[in-house]
């Protein structure tokens, strides 16, 4: 195929997917940099370097399409067991996407956030994601959701602890806490329910990301890398998702 009708066919399968059902939001496990890396005899911290033209593109294609939520699985609360230089480099890639793609993320009418911890993240690291985060806060477009040192039992546990709290204050009824009550304890508390969870890099398991919001959530898992995860994969998700029947534990009328 060449790379014209390589390019018509992908503005074909965006215009495929907007015709179709378009999830709300989207949460993605962007897994497989480090082998992806290996397997072409780099250093690990190269595929997360090609990882973030990849997380560009997510965000380019959920705009386009009208998505309203991307939360993307960034670094969990457990990757801090890798090696430090590793690490070190995540903090520098973060900060350095930070600032560079503000510019993108303005042009886009991105909202950006960030959900997780915040103490054990390096100061210099906090004080460009404030700034991006302030900077992008009257968009009007896709919010971007970046998943840093997350761990959805922490947050879950969290919540639980700050309504005990709440309860022991006479501030809340244990009478009245119910699913409503701990969803507006989560850090996603005004976000929509994740429609579709998309995993890359092969494996078939959620990873302790966002555990309670996927309870109804599609599955849409990919062989490939998250290095090599291309905007015709990102769309033929979104149209496979617009053909699943959810029922939410219900039936069809005709079933």
């Amino acid at each position: 195929m060449s790379e014209s009708s390589s390019l018509d066919h992908v503005d074909q399968s965006v215009e495929i997917a907007k015709a179709g059902e378009i999830p709300s939001h989207v949460a993605i496990i962007m897994d497989g940099n480090g082998r992806w890396a290996q397997n072409r005899d780099l250093p690990r911290i190269e595929g997360h370097r090609r990882g973030v033209s990849t997380v560009r593109m997510v965000s380019e294609v959920a705009t386009e399409l009208g998505i309203d939520t991307i939360t993307l699985y960034c670094l969990s609360s457990e990757n801090w067991k890798r090696p430090q230089a590793e690490l070190d480099f995540l903090m520098h890639l973060l900060e350095q996407y930070l600032v560079e793609e503000r510019k993108s993320i303005m042009d886009q009418g991105l909202r950006l956030q960030v959900i997780g911890r915040r103490d054990r993240l390096p100061e210099k690291v906090l004080s460009q994601m404030n700034q991006t985060i302030s900077m992008s806060a009257e968009n009007s477009g896709t919010r971007l959701v970046l998943a840093i040192d997350y761990g959805g039992r922490d947050e879950i546990t969290s919540a639980v602890r700050t309504i005990a709290n709440k309860v022991n204050l006479g501030e809340l009824e244990a009478e009245s806490i119910d699913e409503a009550c701990v969803n507006q304890h989560l850090y996603t508390a005004d976000f929509p329910e994740v429609d579709l969870m998309i995993r890359t890099g092969g494996d078939m398991r959620v990873s302790n990301f966002l555990l309670w919001q996927i309870s109804y959530a599609e599955f849409w898992m990919t062989d490939k890398c998250w290095p090599e995860f291309a905007k015709q994969d990102f769309l033929s998700a979104i149209q496979d998702f617009s053909t699943r029947q959810r029922r939410f534990g219900g039936l069809e009328v005709n079933e």
